[in-house]
């Protein structure tokens, strides 16, 4: 049985609201087991400013995407990322990343793939009180080091997150993925 391709993915915005805000940054890697096959980091040119409380956790000014390709550039890339794995995997995603990266490939008239998503923030076995981890909680709960100075760049917190997955997996604290038998008579 082949194991499943899962993309880890993650994104930078210049705000929280899909529609008026846009995508800065994004990272998805492509890994089988543990191993990192490929992956994909951009930084993207929003063609609109940056809301200062979204540039406080994420660090990323408008100086730092001059010279940057828009996202009508990039979207083929990240829609052929996206359908290239059999899960998604994601610290928020279901709420935040998934369906703002969907409306950011609608506008440049592509259709989002569905597939099964794995919301790592869901994992809360991982706080001493059943509450929604953060990243970092995620990470000190599977025996991950975070590092707070390189934290919320979207490769680094995706590197950190399918990390604590795969400890996870190793601690049986979280199921393998299987990919449905359908999909493994495709594969």
């Amino acid at each position: 049985m082949t194991e499943p391709l899962e993309a880890g993915v993650d994104i930078e915005t210049t705000g929280l609201e899909r529609g008026d805000h846009r995508i800065i940054e994004i990272y998805i890697g492509l890994w089988r087991g543990d191993k990192l096959l490929r992956e994909f980091n951009q930084r993207i040119d929003p063609q609109r400013s940056i809301a200062k409380d979204a540039q406080d956790v994420h660090k990323i000014s408008s100086a730092d995407l001059v010279g940057m390709p828009v996202w009508q550039t990039v979207a083929p890339t990240i829609h052929a990322f996206l359908n290239k794995a059999d899960v998604w995997v994601a610290h928020n995603g279901d709420d935040f990343d998934f369906p703002f990266i969907a409306y950011e490939l609608k506008r440049a008239g592509l259709v989002m793939p569905e597939k099964p998503t794995i919301d790592t923030m869901h994992f809360t076995w991982a706080t001493p009180d059943g509450k929604k981890p953060n990243l970092r909680e995620l990470c000190l709960a599977c025996d991950v080091d975070y590092d707070v100075a390189q934290a919320h760049a979207a490769d680094y917190d995706v590197k950190v997150m399918m990390q604590s997955l795969f400890n996870a997996r190793r601690f049986g604290a979280v199921e393998p993925f299987t990919l449905p038998e359908q999909m493994q008579q495709a594969a």
